[in-house]
């Protein structure tokens, strides 16, 4: 992509997430219509569909030959990553953001045929936006951010883990899992990919691991965490699939493949 038009397009984006992030914020408050779509904590608002709505009316007419895959049903069928892509989820954290109205976020990243260009990762409620552009960094607000700790020690690390991983449907088994917690110096979970995406690349943890995602919930992160000299890949160390559901292993080369050869094949089923 020509310097130059990314530029254009990242200032584009960058105004449009932030207007959508200042309604929301300033509608907070407002009565919700909550649904929920695959399972009952797989949770939708009227205000994910809006912002939804919002994102695909501006880049439609602003750059009509882009395409956009998206949660909420304004996107394109996609097949490929052909082109330009923007991958959006308006809101993502939706139960935090019914529950606890903050630490959720909106993620928008933007590709070129399947290389990530752009990407987004804006704190609504605490104004804080996420930012990277290809080869030239990536930012916590106006702070640049990185490079991620290549030498931290497994006993040292603080990871992201959801409960995924102790579900019927599990990937690793939890006994192993088990030992990987009792290991590490501490865990989280924030309740946002995004946000947590995030926290990889500020360096505020080591790493996130999740079981199942949504393209739109890394494809910001994704960007992000690459320019600052981390890696994303499914947990047993694969390439991710954009277009797919995969899990998610985040965090610095050397920390990833320690995990991955002393645990994640250990106790792959």
């Amino acid at each position: 992509m020509d310097k130059s038009f990314r530029e254009s397009l990242f200032n584009h984006a960058k105004e449009w997430v932030l207007e959508a992030g200042a309604y929301i914020r300033n509608n907070i408050n407002e009565p919700l219509t909550i649904d929920t779509k695959s399972n009952p904590n797989d949770l939708v608002t009227t205000m994910d569909k809006e912002t939804e709505q919002y994102f695909s009316t501006k880049i439609k007419k602003t750059y009509p030959n882009h395409f956009i895959l998206s949660e909420e049903g304004f996107g394109d069928d996609l097949s490929s990553l052909d082109g330009i892509v923007w991958i959006l989820d308006p809101i993502d954290g939706t139960m935090n953001f019914v529950h606890q109205k903050r630490n959720f976020a909106i993620s928008l990243g933007i590709y070129q045929d399947g290389i990530g260009e752009i990407g987004f990762i804006y704190d609504v409620m605490s104004d804080v936006l996420y930012s990277a552009k290809k080869g030239e960094g990536a930012y916590k607000n106006d702070v640049k951010l990185g490079p991620v700790n290549e030498n931290v020690a497994l006993e040292d690390a603080i990871l992201v883990l959801n409960h995924f991983w102790l579900t019927k449907n599990r990937l690793v088994d939890e006994h192993v899992m088990q030992d990987l917690v009792k290991r590490v110096r501490g865990t989280r979970t924030y309740g946002s990919a995004a946000l947590e995406f995030a926290y990889v690349a500020e360096g505020i943890i080591d790493g996130y691991l999740s079981m199942r995602l949504a393209p739109w919930d890394i494809g910001a992160g994704i960007i992000l965490l690459k320019e600052v000299g981390g890696r994303t890949t499914t947990i047993d160390g694969n390439s991710v699939q954009l277009l797919e559901k995969n899990s998610i292993f985040a965090c610095s080369p050397k920390l990833g493949e320690k995990i991955v050869e002393e645990y994640i094949k250990k106790g792959k089923k």
